[in-house]
């Protein structure tokens, strides 16, 4: 058997009020009893973590475990699939924002994204959506930019011409 004061260690960790992490206390087990004892601890711990999780959940599922176990796994893979959700809402929403500003100019959406590749002007549509919000006077220099390379199609996109007017650094990529 353990002594007294080695039984008390042991379960100063069940004794902990509800909120309370687990401390870890270092002892010497003594008996196959004690050691069990100090598991069951680990498992409330775990237990609670599920719980805390669920804890907003309608119903049983927020208090008893095993029903709490398969709704919190279903949250967390719902959760990872609306992260990939989220960023292409994002994007359809830069691509719409842009769009909306080039009405003004006169372009469509594909002219001024082919017109701006050609140019190697390399800006996302983040920056381009809020250029168009915020910079309007840049966003509509850009869009006259592809405008122009677009007019004058191909051949001079492969010889490196710049549209008239445009004086730009051109650093080749390797």
């Amino acid at each position: 058997r353990a002594a007294a004061g080695e039984r008390s260690v042991a379960f100063s960790c069940l004794s902990a009020p509800f909120r309370c992490p687990p401390r870890r206390v270092e002892m010497v087990l003594l008996t196959p009893a004690l050691w069990i004892r100090t598991r069951l601890t680990d498992r409330r711990w775990r237990k609670l973590e599920v719980l805390k999780h669920a804890r907003h959940f309608r119903g049983r599922k927020n208090r008893c475990y095993s029903l709490a176990v398969r709704a919190v796994r279903r949250a967390f893979v719902y959760s990872t699939i609306a992260r990939s959700l989220k960023k292409r809402d994002m994007r359809n929403l830069w691509m719409t924002r842009i769009s909306a500003a080039l009405l003004e100019h006169g372009m469509k959406y594909h002219n001024f994204i082919s017109g701006l590749y050609k140019c190697q002007v390399e800006l996302n549509r983040k920056v381009l959506a809020d250029m168009a919000i915020y910079e309007p006077k840049t966003f509509k220099s850009l869009a006259s930019l592809a405008k122009r390379r677009g007019e004058e199609g191909l051949v001079a996109a492969k010889e490196e011409k710049e549209p008239e007017g445009i004086f730009s650094r051109w650093v080749p990529h390797f």
